[in-house]
């Protein structure tokens, strides 16, 4: 993975209740970011959030989240956290997350959500609108 390969970004800066005695960020902190991120890409994308999304019964339940270190990130870093849509199937949508400091490249991870009914819990389609919408996004999105 390589900081290429996004076109959205978010930014932020590692705060000291988020890392250890080394000064380096806790683990379950990197999917703070993932979430984080994944939240700014989603209002970027000017599609339902997900208190919109609860008032029609249907919305984005998180099924899996997945993360790999490769390096750490430490008290104070400056980091961009990219975003970008890998795969969207019948009812779920697959993202790729990479954190990179600078250039280098610190954690990968992926979050796949579900498109479902709140009151069966039952996964629906992902509505055409938010495949157009996604697809675009990631195609012509420009870099911070």
């Amino acid at each position: 993975m390589k900081r290429s390969d996004f076109v959205f970004f978010h930014t932020l800066r590692v705060r000291w209740a988020e890392v250890d005695m080394q000064a380096i960020v806790f683990n379950g902190h990197y999917l703070t970011y993932f979430d984080v991120a994944f939240t700014e890409y989603w209002r970027a994308t000017g599609l339902p959030n997900a208190a919109e999304q609860a008032k029609t019964g249907r919305e984005l339940f998180a099924r899996k989240a997945g993360i790999e270190y490769i390096a750490p990130a430490r008290f104070d870093d400056l980091l961009d956290i990219g975003v970008r849509c890998e795969r969207i199937g019948n009812s779920s949508m697959q993202f790729s997350i990479g954190i990179f400091k600078e250039d280098a490249h610190l954690v990968s991870g992926e979050l796949t959500y579900v498109y479902a009914d709140t009151a069966l819990r039952k996964g629906m389609p992902v509505p055409e609108n938010w495949r157009a919408i996604i697809q675009a996004f990631d195609q012509t999105n420009t870099p911070d």
